[in-house]
């Protein structure tokens, strides 16, 4: 009886057994098949800065102001007009400055007359003394009265040309060449010392000044050449050097300023003047063009599969993205990869370092 029961469950282990081999090697098979991936050839394009208007504006713009307090009683100059270093602007009332001058002058003749009158006095008791006449004390006495003297001459010197120099405030003196750009006060008006009374521009020194948006900040930098075009006539143009970049963008519109020089522009280009700033084509940085699904992130970074296809396997590698490109949902890949490496754009989050693959070329969007 027991063995017939054992040759019936016979055959029905060795069934079990040949299905469980075979799903094995079915499992073998699916693990060693290579996964078949999408790939894009990574090629290179310019970093595209558009064209942004900006105006055209003097590096150095001074306010000039009285340093005393008076009354204006000329204005010389309005805006538009140019000057030249040392030309007088505006004036002031000077009448009380030329009397401090007065006041000073007396006072030095005054105390000129002392120490004449000590020098007479120190030598008559120095001559006293030596004939014994006068005392010692007396001649140290005049002696010290001179040096006094001297010293009042020294004080009354130095005010006397403080007060020169401050009647000379009374003139607005232009500081360099250039151009008035403003005026804020007028003639008859009361102004205080560093009251700004004209704004002074100069005009060899000239900056197109350009917001641009975030996206397009990035991409600037500093010694970049630009293209400068009057939006009156664009067949004027010049060519500017980014001098100088925002440290922050602006808090209401979110731009960032850039300020490009443009000191050899012709004068055409005026203070004012609305212009078109785009970067040369020979100073736009090259970039890789990757698809979005291409970028997988992880560990605060972003890394892409690249393809070897002489082993057939995928190898992860870490890039840096530099922003959106021109292509839609598309990132430019600023360094990490070389222009002709094939990419995985599909799957990337399901695929292991060294993982075997079968390639279908995907075309480029």
């Amino acid at each position: 009886m027991t063995l017939n029961r054992i040759y019936t469950a016979l055959p029905l282990l060795l069934s079990v057994s040949l299905l469980a081999a075979c799903d094995q090697n079915s499992v073998a098979g699916e693990a060693a098949a290579p996964r078949p991936v999408k790939v894009v050839m990574a090629t290179a394009e310019q970093a595209k800065i558009a064209s942004s208007p900006g105006v055209v504006r003097a590096r150095i713009e001074t306010d000039l102001a009285f340093r005393t307090l008076g009354r204006m009683v000329s204005r010389k100059v309005d805006v538009g007009d140019l000057v030249h270093k040392g030309d007088v602007l505006s004036e002031i009332d000077p009448l009380t400055l030329q009397l401090a001058v007065k006041s000073a002058e007396a006072e030095l003749r005054n105390a000129q007359a002392q120490l004449e009158n000590a020098a007479t006095t120190e030598t008559r008791k120095r001559k006293l003394m030596q004939s014994s006449a006068a005392s010692i004390a007396d001649h140290d006495l005049a002696e010290q009265q001179l040096k006094s003297a001297a010293a009042n001459v020294a004080k009354a010197t130095a005010s006397l040309a403080k007060a020169n120099e401050q009647l000379g405030y009374a003139e607005l003196r232009a500081e360099f060449d250039g151009v008035v750009t403003a005026t804020s006060a007028e003639m008859g008006q009361t102004v205080s010392a560093g009251q700004p009374v004209l704004k002074l521009a100069r005009l060899e020194q000239r900056d197109v000044v350009v917001d641009v948006p975030e996206a397009q900040f990035s991409r600037v930098r500093l010694g970049d050449r630009f293209n400068v075009a009057l939006q009156l006539d664009s067949r004027i143009q010049a060519t500017g050097v980014v001098r100088e970049i925002a440290p922050q963008a602006d808090a209401n519109t979110r731009t960032y300023r850039l300020k490009i020089g443009i000191d050899q522009a012709p004068d055409i280009f005026r203070l004012g003047a609305v212009v078109t700033a785009t970067p040369l084509a020979g100073e736009r940085k090259q970039a890789i063009t990757l698809p979005l699904s291409a970028i997988r992130h992880e560990g605060g970074g972003s890394q892409v599969w690249v393809v070897d296809r002489a082993r057939a396997e995928v190898v992860l590698r870490t890039v840096e993205l530099n922003g959106p490109a021109s292509a839609p949902r598309s990132v430019l890949v600023q360094a990490g990869l070389r222009e002709g490496e094939e990419i995985v754009i599909a799957g990337v989050d399901e695929l292991t370092d060294g993982q075997k693959v079968q390639l279908g070329q995907e075309p480029r969007p």
